[in-house]
C-alpha cells in the first residue's frame, strides 16, 4: 500500500527534520516534496559538527564518506587569494590587499577581521605595490614581508571560538610572526585592531592553538610550555610541562578529546621527488605520536589509541570526531593534510603529502591525487562544513 508523504501535516515533517544530524541527509529530506521544502528552514540550526570534507583546489573538494572527489566553484575575492586557515566552517582569506576575510564557502557569507596593519608590532605597511609585494616592518626585528610570507610567516595560523554566523559574539585568536619567537593576539566581533596577549620578552616559539570551554590553550613547538588563554580578562597563564624521553615529532598539533587535551606530534622524513623537472628533498609524513595531558602533575602521557575518535590535523583549526556518527570515517585515525611544505621554501611544495594515519597499527593510506593538480593550488585543508 502506497503511502504519499507530502500529506505528512507540516509539523510533523519539521519534527522529522530535528531528527536529522547530516547536513546532506537534511539537504536530501528537504528536496522531497514542494510540502518538505515549505515546512522546513533553509538553513539547520541545530545541526551538530559536521565531518569535514578536504578542500583540494578552488574548483575541487574530497569527500572521505563517498571516497570521491567533486567539482564545484569557490568564489574567492581575486586569484591572489591564499587560503592560510579554517575554523567552523569558515576559510581565513588573505590576499594583496591588508584585508583578513572570513569566508563561508556553502553561504558565501564574508566577514572581515581587522586588516594586518594593526596588528600591535606592525609599524610600517606598504601596499602599493599591488600585485608584487607587500612591505612589513616588524619593531623587534625590522623584517619585510611579501606577498606569500603573510601567510606562511607572520599569520602562522588563526582560529575561531564559534562560528560567526551563528553566533552574536566570537573571538579570533592568531599565532603571529614566527621567526625567533611569536606572538598570541585576538580580536572580539566589532573590535577595529589585534590585541596581543603576550609580551616582549616572552621568547616562545607557540606552534598551535585551540579553543575549548571558553579559554584558548596554545602550545609550544616540541609541547614543554602550554598558554592558558582567557580574553575576557585579558589573562594568560603560563604553565611548563614534562615529556617523555621517548617524545619525538616535527609538527605539533593540540585538539581536545571530550574533556582530555591531546598532543599530536607529527613525524616526518626526507627524500627525493621525482614530481618535478628536477631532484630535489620534499617532506613526507611517515607516523604519528598522540600524547594526554595529566594536568595533576603536567606531564604529557603517551597513548595507544583514540578509541573511537578520528582527528582531523593541518591548517585547520585540529578536530575531534566521533567515527561511529558518521558513515565512511575510520576510528582510531588521524586525517592529515600537508601544512609545512610552503613555509620551507628551500624544499620542494610534496601537496600530495595528505591521507591517513591508522593509530593502531601504524600504517598510512594515502589519498589518491588523480583530479588534483600540484601546480596553481594551495594546500589541501579540511573544512567542516557550516550551513548557518
Amino acid at each position: 500500500m502506497s503511502v504519499d508523504w507530502s500529506e505528512l501535516p507540516p509539523e510533523i515533517i519539521e519534527t522529522i527534520s530535528q531528527k536529522l544530524t547530516i547536513y546532506a541527509d537534511y539537504i536530501r529530506f528537504r528536496s522531497i516534496s514542494r510540502t518538505f521544502l515549505s515546512s522546513i528552514p533553509k538553513t539547520p540550526l541545530h545541526l551538530p559538527p559536521q565531518l569535514p570534507f578536504l578542500l583540494l583546489t578552488h574548483q575541487s573538494f574530497f569527500n572521505i564518506s563517498t571516497h570521491k572527489t567533486h567539482l564545484f566553484n569557490l568564489p574567492l575575492p581575486s586569484h591572489r587569494t591564499r587560503i592560510c586557515a579554517s575554523s567552523h566552517g569558515f576559510l581565513i582569506l588573505l590576499n594583496e590587499t591588508p584585508q583578513i576575510r572570513l569566508f563561508n564557502p556553502l553561504t558565501c557569507l564574508t566577514l572581515f577581521l581587522p586588516p594586518i596593519h594593526t596588528f600591535p608590532n606592525v609599524v610600517s605597511f606598504d601596499y602599493s605595490n599591488i600585485g608584487r609585494e607587500y612591505s612589513v616592518t616588524n619593531e623587534s626585528s625590522l623584517r619585510f614581508f611579501s606577498l606569500r610570507q603573510m601567510c606562511d610567516d607572520f599569520i602562522a595560523k588563526i582560529v575561531l571560538s564559534t562560528s560567526p554566523s551563528s553566533s552574536y559574539e566570537f573571538v579570533a585568536f592568531a599565532i603571529v610572526d614566527g621567526y625567533s619567537c611569536n606572538n598570541l593576539a585576538f580580536c572580539k566581533k566589532g573590535y577595529d585592531s589585534w590585541v596581543f596577549l603576550t609580551k616582549k620578552n616572552d621568547y616562545y616559539f607557540w606552534e598551535d592553538v585551540v579553543y575549548y570551554n571558553g579559554l584558548f590553550y596554545a602550545v609550544s613547538k616540541g609541547g614543554r610550555t602550554i598558554a592558558v588563554c582567557d580574553v575576557d580578562g585579558p589573562q594568560v597563564s603560563i604553565f611548563q610541562t614534562t615529556v617523555p624521553v621517548q617524545f619525538s615529532g616535527d609538527i605539533h598539533y593540540v585538539v581536545f578529546s571530550g574533556e582530555d587535551m591531546l598532543l599530536v606530534n607529527r613525524i616526518l622524513e626526507e627524500e627525493f621527488s621525482d614530481d618535478f623537472d628536477y631532484d630535489m628533498f620534499v617532506y613526507r609524513t611517515v607516523g604519528f605520536e598522540v600524547f594526554k595531558m595529566d594536568w595533576n602533575v603536567m606531564t604529557w602521557n603517551r597513548i595507544e589509541t583514540l578509541g573511537d575518535k578520528a582527528l582531523f590535523v593541518g591548517v585547520n583549526s585540529s578536530m575531534c570526531f566521533s567515527a561511529g556518527d558518521f558513515v565512511g570515517c575510520c576510528a582510531d585515525c588521524i586525517y592529515f593534510t600537508d601544512d609545512y611544505s610552503e613555509a620551507n621554501h628551500d624544499y620542494a611544495c610534496g601537496k600530495n603529502d595528505f591521507g591517513i594515519f591508522r593509530l593502531y597499527n601504524g600504517i598510512i593510506n594515502s589519498y589518491s591525487r588523480d583530479s588534483y593538480s600540484l601546480l596553481g593550488c594551495p594546500l589541501p585543508i579540511w573544512i567542516s562544513p557550516n550551513p548557518c
